[in-house]
């Protein structure tokens, strides 16, 4: 089956990409032909382009004189983008099998069986700064299509419904067209029966689908071994998280390595934000004793690597995320948030690992069933 994958676009998060490399990886190993959807995340753009938007960040910048107002953000951003990701782009060249999609209204019917959306927050309205996009993330640019449509662990990010009455509309009308429907969070489950009127199953994000041995032979005895036993994987970092970090460093005794850029703090040098290849990424989980992060992925492969962790809570990249898999593998004692005391978590990873074979095991029947 020839089978295409829509998710986010692919640039230098590394949760976004696993997920991408996992499920096509799965979908691949069940004999499929697969191809990844990819669009260009900060296309070069006209001056003229967006007038009213670029009219308010001139009044924003030179009227209300507010600090780090960029009008011409999306050129300068497509102008240090290459930069940034060289070294994720190389992961994604040598391991995803992508393609270049400029307009997704350009795609064939001929060249696609099935269309797989998801992973990572592929329906959480805010990641679109179009309704264009937003309803692409349903298949309206196959609305007319003969395929097979699924969702698999397609996430709305958060516990709040976020679509205003015309998109929950048009996108309802366009999820009535698929197949079967699943999504990472067991807060989506609810929220898609309700605003939808859809039956949704809860499944694993399509990182797990894949073991610790899996993801090995990307980067053992091609990456140098981590300086340090604690990593700490901070998206959003604050004073308050390094915190959170030392104290739990002095805690358990163990020195502290890092090893993402702060990719998205424009006021950094451009050589401050280049990302580090996925592969030294995993490797910290590889030879880390302890994890800290605000990751949600970071989290999942904490996991997957056995190893014991603490997760700061991060509301603004979504909550939900962090709750739904923490709960359903008892490891809810690992969530703690910004203010709230530093204490050692008690859960097992080990009875996590337990409790994640089953639900690997229901998520790929899932895609299965839903394939053949």
């Amino acid at each position: 089956m020839r089978i295409g994958i829509y998710t986010l676009p692919l640039n230098y998060n590394y949760g976004g990409l696993l997920q991408a490399y996992a499920l096509q990886t799965v979908l691949e190993r069940l004999g499929n032909q697969v191809v990844v959807l990819d669009r260009d995340l900060h296309p070069r753009e006209p001056f003229w382009s967006r007038p009213r938007e670029k009219a308010k960040r001139v009044v924003r910048k030179y009227v209300l004189r507010q600090p780090g107002v960029r009008v011409f953000l999306e050129n300068e951003e497509a102008k240090v983008y290459p930069i940034i990701s060289q070294n994720t782009r190389l992961f994604i060249e040598q391991h995803i099998h992508s393609v270049m999609v400029h307009d997704t209204h350009r795609l064939k019917n001929a060249d696609f069986d099935a269309l797989v959306v998801g992973s990572d927050q592929i329906w959480r309205c805010a990641f679109h700064d179009t309704k264009r996009k937003l309803y692409d993330a349903y298949l309206a640019f196959a609305k007319s299509w003969k395929v097979k449509r699924i969702a698999y662990a397609a996430s709305l990010g958060t516990d709040k419904w976020e679509y205003n009455a015309e998109k929950t509309e048009r996108c309802r009308q366009l999820i009535q067209k698929f197949d079967a429907v699943s999504v990472r969070e067991s807060s989506g489950v609810g929220l898609i029966k309700d605003h939808f009127g859809v039956e949704a199953t809860h499944v694993l994000d399509p990182t797990m689908l894949l073991t610790e041995k899996d993801y090995e032979p990307l980067f053992l005895g091609k990456t140098e071994k981590s300086d340090g036993k604690l990593m700490s994987y901070i998206l959003d970092d604050t004073e308050e998280k390094r915190k959170i970090v030392d104290k739990v460093s002095a805690q358990i005794g163990l020195n502290t390595f890092i090893v993402n850029a702060q990719a998205d703090n424009t006021s950094l040098p451009i050589e401050e934000r280049i990302q580090p290849p996925v592969e030294q990424w995993l490797r910290g989980f590889y030879d880390a004793d302890f994890v800290v992060t605000d990751s949600f992925h970071a989290c999942v492969f904490s996991i997957l690597f056995g190893k014991p962790f603490l997760a700061i809570g991060n509301s603004n990249r979504g909550m939900s995320r962090f709750e739904s898999l923490l709960g359903m593998l008892g490891l809810r004692d690992r969530l703690l948030y910004v203010g709230s005391a530093v204490s050692l978590p008690t859960s097992d990873i080990k009875n996590a690992l337990q409790v994640l074979d089953e639900l690997r095991r229901s998520s790929f029947s899932f895609l299965i069933n839903s394939l053949s």
